[in-house]
């Protein structure tokens, strides 16, 4: 049954890394990221009828009933239209239905499968570095190849953390992994520049076992680290957070100041549960238009409005609001989740290299957060099933270890 498991799942991740991932854009084709979805679902229904002891993680299933709470609250408010409804829900939980399932069948890649990942994912970078130096000579080659320049940061990303995972972490291969990802600076986003200082500080220092503890000198390294990411992303916290709006201001960036400064005050207003699915800053919310866009007199911003809502999507955090109090502390719960697993078993066994995929995950997706609704993409359906991926290589490694030691303790 594992075997038929990691086969299928290993063509499925090529399938997502090239179609779904790095020539989505390209490609033009909107329902890659569901088609992967379903698959999945069905490796792990396979996995669980498969399973006599129907094995089903509880945090998983914890996480359904609280989409399925958050979808009859939605239904209950009418929150939207139930078209409107349905679509964010499918869209808001795939992210988790990604984590989760490939989690749950706990694939594990061969040593040959682990290198033709690799040689695919070079192959795709060496596409994407021949895309890198034609747009200094092109302008806009990344955005008229790729789709988006977004895309084009997302797909170094991937590749470069497909090379770190399926190498040993040698000290020549982090310094090739930094080179790998160091192209994306040509993307020109500064969210790119956070995510590239965080990964050379966490690939080069704290990937090291001996460093990875809290102390005085690691706490002003990190603080250090933290002042660098922020001064590289300073002009655009300092737009959303402190600046007022004036006639100067860039019109693509107004919806997102908006959605950042109307969700305090939809969490107080629709207090625990939020506004429900499909009624803020989410692409549902566009497309069905919400009624809470007239209630809040935002309905005629740039990139906002019932005609052009083109902006309404463009960052994560302020969508949270949809889900209140309660959900922000629930989406805080399953990062804390995350960190727990990788931390526990970085202790046990200090395999630094899956740990630190795991951080630089974790990282990827807060910073994208800022200015961006990553989570609920295709790029974050690919980075999700990485992260399962790796937690999952983690629970074999440690059922492994667990059986060894019983059967050594049998023998004596």
């Amino acid at each position: 049954m594992q075997d038929f498991i990691n086969k299928h799942f290993f063509n499925l991740y090529i399938f997502t890394l090239i179609f779904g991932h790095i020539f989505y854009g390209t490609i033009g084709f909107d329902y890659t990221d569901e088609i992967c979805a379903l698959f999945l679902v069905f490796l792990y229904g396979y996995n669980l009828f498969k399973n006599p002891s129907w094995d089903i993680n509880k945090v998983f299933l914890g996480v359904i009933c609280i989409f399925i709470f958050y979808l009859c609250y939605s239904l209950w408010i009418k929150s939207n239209v139930n078209a409107a409804i349905i679509s964010d829900f499918i869209i808001q939980f795939k992210p988790y239905l990604a984590f989760f399932c490939v989690y749950s069948i706990l694939p594990i890649f061969s040593e040959n499968r682990k290198k033709i990942l690799r040689w695919i994912a070079v192959s795709c970078w060496c596409f994407q570095l021949i895309l890198a130096i034609t747009e200094i000579f092109v302008p806009h080659t990344l955005s008229g190849t790729m789709g988006h320049s977004t895309y084009f940061a997302a797909g170094v990303i991937a590749t470069s953390l497909c090379f770190l995972f399926t190498g040993n972490f040698s000290m020549k291969e982090k310094f090739i992994f930094l080179g790998m990802l160091s192209i994306g600076l040509l993307s020109g986003r500064s969210k790119f520049y956070g995510f590239y200082a965080l990964s050379v500080f966490m690939t080069l220092y704290f990937s090291n076992i001996k460093n990875f503890k809290l102390n005085l000198k690691n706490s002003l390294i990190i603080i250090i680290m933290l002042v660098a990411i922020i001064a590289v992303a300073w002009q655009k916290i300092y737009f959303y957070f402190f600046q007022t709006l004036t006639s100067d201001v860039d019109k693509d960036m107004i919806a997102r100041y908006v959605l950042y400064a109307t969700s305090p005050q939809i969490l107080m207003d629709y207090f625990p549960f939020g506004s429900g699915f499909a009624s803020f800053a989410t692409y549902s919310s566009g497309e069905f238009y919400s009624k809470i866009y007239v209630q809040y007199g935002i309905e005629n911003v740039w990139g906002m409005s019932r005609d052009f809502y083109s902006f309404i999507a463009d960052t994560y955090y302020p969508s949270l609001a949809q889900f209140g109090i309660i959900g922000i502390i629930l989406y805080i719960s399953f990062w804390i989740y995350i960190l727990k697993k990788a931390i526990s078993f970085n202790k046990g066994y200090k395999q630094t290299k899956l740990l630190t995929i795991v951080l630089l995950i974790v990282a990827y997706f807060a910073i994208e957060g800022t200015t961006d609704s990553t989570f609920t993409t295709h790029r974050g359906i690919y980075m999700l099933m990485t992260l399962g991926l790796v937690l999952a290589e983690m629970k074999i490694i440690n059922q492994h270890n667990i059986l060894t030691n019983h059967e050594d303790t049998a023998n004596q």
